[in-house]
């Protein structure tokens, strides 16, 4: 049982604006047990910075934690040399390098499109109209998920997010994420056999990566 102090905090509120309460706890409770998320938190950047580097203490292998229950033990839920092992064979699709001889006159594309799109309206919601729908096409391309639409790409996202947040048990929460991390499974399926150039999906398997690993 952690010998923090406690705070309460109200679910519903804290997932439609948590700034409010997190304000409160970086001025009065730094690290703080929260009840309802069955949870420590430490809410100050510095604090992270310190700590999250010590592994030996705050491993992210987590065996009972949302992420591992729904999605599978990723390359952020393995300390040390397991995670070093699949950053390395994931680095060469989004290294700087690559970034810029690859990806960015995709993005540059990408977001013209988009804004020509808008351009006839005359404004929008730059979120809604613009950050997600750019983000989402940058993911397809990374990925090598191409055959997601962007919307789609957007929506599991969201929906994986908000599985790994679940602290509450929302059965319906949770079966969206589980419908989510199928319906990518599915579009991994329809590309293993040629995954695009320079894709995540392609650089892992070039590195010898598991293929449960991958998935």
């Amino acid at each position: 049982m952690s010998t923090a102090p406690i705070t309460h905090i109200d679910p519903a509120a804290f997932h439609a604006d948590p700034y409010p309460v997190l304000e409160q706890m970086r001025a009065h409770t730094p690290i703080t047990y929260v009840p309802e998320l069955g949870a420590t938190l430490m809410v100050l950047r510095d604090d992270i910075h310190l700590h999250e580097k010590r592994i030996d203490v705050f491993s992210s292998h987590q065996p009972d934690g949302l992420m591992t229950q729904l999605m599978g033990t990723n390359m952020m839920r393995k300390d040390g040399a397991a995670h070093l092992e699949e950053r390395k064979a994931l680095f060469p699709a989004l290294s700087p390098k690559t970034v810029m001889q690859h990806w960015k006159a995709q993005f540059v594309t990408a977001a013209a499109a988009i804004l020509d799109d808008l351009t006839p309206k005359g404004a929008c919601d730059l979120m809604a109209e613009f950050a997600m729908p750019l983000s989402a096409k940058a993911l397809k391309a990374i990925t090598g998920l191409i055959e997601m639409p962007a919307a789609r790409m957007d929506a599991v996202s969201q929906a994986m997010i908000d599985g790994c947040a679940n602290y509450a048990g929302d059965p319906a929460v949770e079966a969206r994420c589980n419908a989510a991390t199928a319906e990518i499974d599915d579009h991994i399926s329809r590309m293993w056999k040629a995954p695009p150039d320079t894709s995540a999906l392609a650089v892992m398997q070039d590195a010898g990566m598991p293929e449960d690993s991958i998935r």
